[in-house]
């Protein structure tokens, strides 16, 4: 959009139908014409990969009371279309941040103005609490206010389908569609407050039964050994985990009592992401005061799930997503009696850890793989209705333990690695020794993920053309060993270069580009769909041999992972 386009655009936010506050705000920007005009008018705040998130404040690249409320409207409609003689009904929740309540109150409003009806929380929630909601009141969609573990200035929203899973095709593109045909001055601002109901503890309780239903399963062990620290890092999970856990037998919890008031400023981290060391600091530090076994962090909305656990010589250390889920997942599968199941599976994502395919053939099931975002594993459920989905999760910190839930759950997955600490500690074992000895059986995998931040218009442009680039120029060799498959999901193609063969990749399209290399090494780039980085994600492997092995080759793979980044630039 050219200068003129955005101060045209930005004029027309100092006149009706926006109130007075944004026309002043508005008219400021204008008169300041400063970099903030352009990046919050150039465009329309966009879905991505996990809803639509961006900065608070006033303009269409903005969050704020009308793009919110543009949304909203477009979904009252779009539901009125898919459903045209059922009485519509939409549960909503929202995060720790920054005008979530406040933001959470115009949704449900501007929804009852067209006549749906309102399952609201009265107090901040977990995500996963959101879906659980949605399928429990046989709602037709549901929303979240949450930015995740964004930055403080960030809010977002997440629009879920009536299966509790995130929109996606053909409701996404339809919706937006929708959404795109609206001007602000269609919004419908005249709520009706007594179709707005407000959720009690029941709902609360339901989930956290359901939760432990579906991951207490390691049989008669003693949970009051596992010595636990918590932190929800100012987070929702505070409402949840604490109680879950209790109910569930683990009596011997430490919560970190600076992170456990919400607060959207953050004010103990840089950043509320548990894929951060840095995050869990506190959380560790508690830990080796206490001598805890097993420490758990989670995101602000409660989605993503941090474990750290002691390794072979007693240090507390975080693993990672592939990790997590690598260890989650066998837990699962040794614990149930996948013969009882109808063609059992789980599912992955296409930047995962590979590890999930060698896991799924070892027990002779199937291993399903999509693109990137929880939705996409609650839509293998949908799609596969006469198959039974045992676990699931993306390296990015997110798992789901069964299908009551249809997104990444951090309670349910909190709960799941607390059983896995008690039932190894039981046979005087660890989680880290069993995820060495899983090295073992399939091999030593070694993963890294490297984010470039490129803020802005011109971080766009930049993320833009490097993606081009590697689409013209595609290297040859990388690490010094040649590129023998090239995954290209935008233009859905697989092209072998030794074969010289090309397939159609079943999948839906998307900005990925995956590098397989002839010693079996992968590297996928993706710009992200949340906030302004592209991604790389690198995983190797190396034969273990024994578990005292372990430092050698990692520290190897680790040296070839490097190799790999040079050949990037990164």
């Amino acid at each position: 959009m050219d200068k003129e386009t955005i101060i045209k655009t930005a004029q027309s936010w100092t006149q009706e139908p926006f109130d007075q506050e944004t026309r002043t705000q508005s008219q400021q920007l204008i008169d300041a014409n400063s970099d903030d005009l352009a990046e919050s008018f150039y465009k329309d705040l966009e879905f991505g990969t996990g809803g639509m998130r961006g900065i608070m404040g006033v303009g269409t690249n903005r969050i704020n009371k009308y793009t919110l409320g543009k949304n909203t409207q477009g979904l009252a409609q779009y539901l009125k279309e898919q459903f045209p003689n059922d009485a519509l009904k939409v549960a909503i929740a929202y995060d720790c941040r920054h005008n979530s309540k406040e933001l959470a109150q115009i949704v449900a409003q501007v929804l009852s103005a067209n006549n749906v009806h309102v399952f609201l929380y009265p107090e901040l929630r977990p995500t996963p609490l959101l879906s659980y909601t949605v399928k429990r009141k046989n709602c037709h969609a549901g929303i979240v206010l949450t930015a995740s573990h964004n930055p403080p200035e960030y809010n977002g929203y997440k629009v879920y389908w009536q299966d509790g899973g995130q929109l996606v095709p053909p409701h996404d593109k339809a919706l937006l569609s929708t959404i795109n045909d609206l001007d602000f001055s269609d919004i419908n601002f005249n709520h009706n407050d007594d179709l707005i109901e407000y959720l009690d503890a029941s709902d609360d309780l339901a989930f956290i039964e359901d939760s432990i239903k579906t991951a207490r399963i390691a049989g008669d062990v003693d949970r009051s050994r596992i010595k636990i620290v918590f932190t929800s890092l100012h987070g929702t999970s505070i409402t949840m985990i604490p109680e879950t856990l209790k109910r569930a037998g683990f009596t011997d919890l430490h919560v970190v009592k600076e992170q456990a008031l919400p607060d959207g400023d953050f004010p103990t981290v840089d950043s509320p992401n548990p894929e951060e060391p840095a995050a869990l600091k506190m959380a560790v530090d508690l830990a080796n005061k206490i001598n805890a076994d097993i420490v758990i962090g989670t995101d602000p909305d409660c989605d993503r799930l941090g474990v750290a656990v002691r390794d072979t010589d007693g240090n507390m250390t975080l693993l990672n997503g592939n990790q997590t889920m690598i260890a989650m997942t066998d837990f699962l599968l040794k614990h149930t009696n996948l013969k009882e199941k109808e063609h059992p599976f789980i599912g992955s994502t296409i930047v995962s850890t590979p590890m999930m395919h060698d896991l799924a053939s070892h027990h002779q099931i199937e291993c399903k793989e999509e693109l990137t975002g929880f939705k996409w594993i609650a839509k293998m459920i949908e799609d596969y209705p006469n198959q039974d989905f045992i676990g699931g999760g993306e390296e990015s910190f997110g798992y789901m333990v069964g299908d009551f839930v249809r997104d990444k759950d951090a309670v349910t997955a909190a709960l799941l690695a607390c059983e896995m600490y008690a039932f190894a500690k039981a046979k005087s074992s660890t989680i880290y020794q069993e995820l060495l000895q899983l090295y073992v059986d399939h091999g030593c995998y070694q993963e890294r993920l490297v984010s470039l931040v490129k803020k802005g218009i011109s971080g766009a442009t930049e993320i833009k053309q490097m993606m081009i680039n590697l689409r013209e120029d595609t290297p040859k060799t990388i690490g010094e060993k040649d590129v023998i498959i090239v995954e290209d999901y935008a233009s859905s193609t697989r092209f072998n270069k030794h074969l010289n063969t090309t397939e159609t990749l079943d999948i839906p399209k998307s900005n990925v580009l995956i590098f397989y290399l002839a010693d079996g090494s992968k590297i996928a780039a993706r710009p992200s769909g949340t906030e302004p980085k592209i991604k790389f994600y690198i995983s190797v492997k190396k034969d273990l041999d024994h578990v005292d092995d372990y430092p050698a080759v990692k520290q190897e793979l680790e040296t070839k992972i490097d190799q790999i980044l040079k050949s990037f630039d990164l």
